[in-house]
């Protein structure tokens, strides 16, 4: 059953419903931030429900009607997200886990483990214990081969994954793996599912030969009433009377399972497929359904190995499926987990409370070059002993981010004059693995910058980005009017441009300290129409890396994105949740969804309010919207 409590419930109140609950057989789990705070209470005892209405602090009850209690989005409407080391899995994510089917040599696992990290796999697999359908095959290292899997895990900075075939290896294994697996002749061996469950570890269950979808979510019910709730669901097809392929993938079973379970779903193309050339096409279709991920079979020489040969990739096959994942994961709205790069930091804080933690190995990411006004911004947000990277394109900046190679990125989002930098907002929406923990506003000041000596009456040619030719117009078409402007991929690129290419009759448009890095002469300051430009930028980084920021100034704003269905008054209904909480709503956008003609999402910021009500004004949204998220909380520089 599900037990919602009253929001001002006391601590001595809720002890005693639980309490009640347990000495009654149940067994009870605390969900905090859904509908305030839930309790979801499962046993095989029978209660009447009536005895836990009547309970001090009890705001409602309602009974799971489905066999798996506690796998049930009855008891969990939000997303699972299973985290593996550094690595998550589930909500927008998709994450892959790569290696070959069996553990074979210590070499061999240090050649497959290097190439599929390259290629962008965050998990190792590799099968130390292999159940055979021949007593005669190849049955695995055992123990050997759980040592070469942990060193060339820890060796590439990747948690490790492997099947477990034995309730005893369970305290074994404990100190080799990151993650269980249960493979599919084991998903109702009860026995190893309770022993493997009490671990706590994370497990990765797969979906046996011939199970329905109901039995496989009770296997997950088995470990989570047994002390786990980090489980990833594994589809890795199911035995039909068709002979083509090795098993008949059922990628229907992935969008099945998302709605009536909230545990992350992913698939095993390559034991689905048994056939090497329909393993990446069947990737494709795997992410396009919505999982979470995918597990493949990669081996440097598949001719020679000792499992699995014609269902395995080789290296730079895996390494253009990924390539294929990355160009897929906008159409679907999700992107690619990646593994923070460890870097040696000691934090500074800096004297001016307005300002951030910095580091002298702290690398913050822009678009564009040295003296972009992204770089400025950085400057104002950050100390001076932060290294920043200039990135070729906003995307760059957010997968440099994400990859971990750079702790924070700084964005530019709105422009007063250009409005909204429409790219930047679907990138954001496009990597959950991104947050907003800060806002920056600067001024933008435009000069008309060229090499010494050059004289206005001598430009010809003048070069910035788009924006700033609009921005600047009237200079443009009046002082400027014998000069052919030109558009160009960034500001400060620009100045860099002119600066190679040597023409005194050239100019561009960009920010004094993009003409200082440059050594280049201003021939004329604040040429923008309207002195009123200004561009504010949300700093963006991986959410491990939030709090630390979000620490230095007090949070007073959230940005958001949802979607609602298509009827009458929805938008209205979303819209009414923020007046009824009292959030006062700064910003709304309206984005075409990728991949879905016609259909939108809604961007909006608005003004932080107190937890309680937050948490409460959060789960209406959620109820009200077809998707809901929260992008970020950070402190308004407006």
């Amino acid at each position: 059953m599900i037990i919602i409590l009253k929001q001002h419930i006391t601590d001595t109140q809720k002890n005693l419903v639980k309490d009640f609950l347990k000495t009654r057989g149940f067994k009870v789990k605390e969900i905090v931030g859904q509908e305030e705070t839930v309790l979801g209470a499962v046993g095989i005892n029978r209660i009447d429900i009536r005895e836990v209405a009547v309970l001090e602090g009890v705001a409602n009850v309602i009974p799971i009607s489905k066999p798996y209690k506690l796998a049930s989005r009855e008891l969990k409407q939000s997303d699972t997200i299973v985290q593996v080391g550094k690595v998550k899995i589930g909500g927008q994510r998709i994450a892959v886990i790569a290696g070959p089917c069996a553990v074979e040599s210590r070499e061999q696992m240090m050649i497959i483990a290097k190439q599929v990290r390259e290629s962008g796999a965050v998990i190792l697999r590799g099968g130390a214990f292999k159940p055979r359908t021949s007593p005669y095959a190849f049955q695995g290292l055992g123990e050997e081969g759980l040592r070469y899997l942990k060193e060339a895990g820890e060796a590439f900075s990747m948690p490790v994954t492997t099947e477990i075939v034995s309730p005893r290896d369970v305290d074994l294994m404990l100190d080799y793996v990151d993650m269980f697996q249960i493979g599919a002749r084991n998903m109702q061996n009860f026995e190893l599912l309770k022993e493997v469950g009490r671990t706590g570890r994370p497990v990765l269950l797969k979906r046996g030969l011939a199970a329905t979808i109901e039995e496989w979510l009770m296997a997950a019910e088995y470990l989570m009433a047994s002390g786990t709730d980090q489980i990833v669901l594994c589809e890795r097809g199911i035995r039909t009377y068709e002979k083509a392929t090795r098993n008949t993938l059922d990628i229907s079973s992935i969008p099945v399972v998302q709605k009536l379970c909230h545990l992350p779903v992913i698939a095993d193309p390559s034991h689905a497929t048994g056939l090497r050339d329909m393993v990446a096409p069947m990737s494709l279709a795997i992410v396009a359904s919505g999982a979470s991920g995918l597990m493949v079979e990669v081996h440097h020489n598949p001719d020679k190995a000792l499992s699995d040969g014609p269902q395995s990739l080789y290296p730079q096959q895996f390494d253009t499926l990924m390539r294929d994942i990355q160009a897929l994961c906008p159409v679907v709205g999700k992107s690619l987990e990646r593994i923070p790069q460890a870097r040696p930091e000691i934090e500074i804080w800096a004297g001016d409370a307005s300002l951030v933690p910095s580091a002298q190995a702290l690398q913050i990411a822009f678009q564009g070059e040295h003296g972009a006004y992204s770089e400025q911004a950085i400057r104002q947000v950050f100390d001076e002993q932060a290294v920043t990277k200039p990135c070729h394109s906003f995307a760059d900046v957010f997968e440099s981010v994400l990859k971990g190679e750079c702790k924070y990125g700084m964005v530019p989002m709105e422009n007063t004059l250009g409005g909204t930098i429409n790219e930047n907002l679907d990138l954001l929406h496009s990597h959950p693995g991104i947050t907003v923990v800060g806002e920056k506003q600067i001024r933008i000041r435009h000069n008309l910058i060229a090499l010494p000596g050059s004289t206005i009456e001598g430009i010809k040619k003048v070069y910035t980005h788009p924006q700033g030719l609009a921005q600047c117009t009237k200079f443009l078409t009046t002082e400027l009017k014998h000069a052919e402007a030109l558009p160009y991929f960034d500001t400060a690129g620009a100045v860099g441009y002119v600066a190679q290419m040597k023409d005194p009759s050239c100019a561009a448009i960009a920010s004094s300290a993009a003409a200082a890095y440059h050594h280049l002469t201003i021939l004329r300051e604040g040429i923008e129409t309207n002195s009123s430009n200004f561009t504010r930028f949300y700093v963006i980084c991986r959410e491990e890396n939030a709090e630390i920021f979000r620490s230095a100034v007090p949070v007073d704003r959230v940005a958001m994105v949802f979607s609602v269905s298509d009827r009458p008054g929805s938008l209205f209904e979303a819209l009414q949740v923020l007046s009824t909480y009292g959030m006062n709503m700064k910003k709304l956008e309206s984005r075409p969804i990728p991949g879905k003609p016609w259909e939108y999402s809604f961007f909006v910021e608005a003004e932080l309010i107190a937890k309680p009500g937050f948490e409460a004004a959060v789960a209406a949204l959620t109820q009200a919207c077809s998707m809901f998220r929260i992008l970020g909380t950070f402190h308004s520089d407006r």
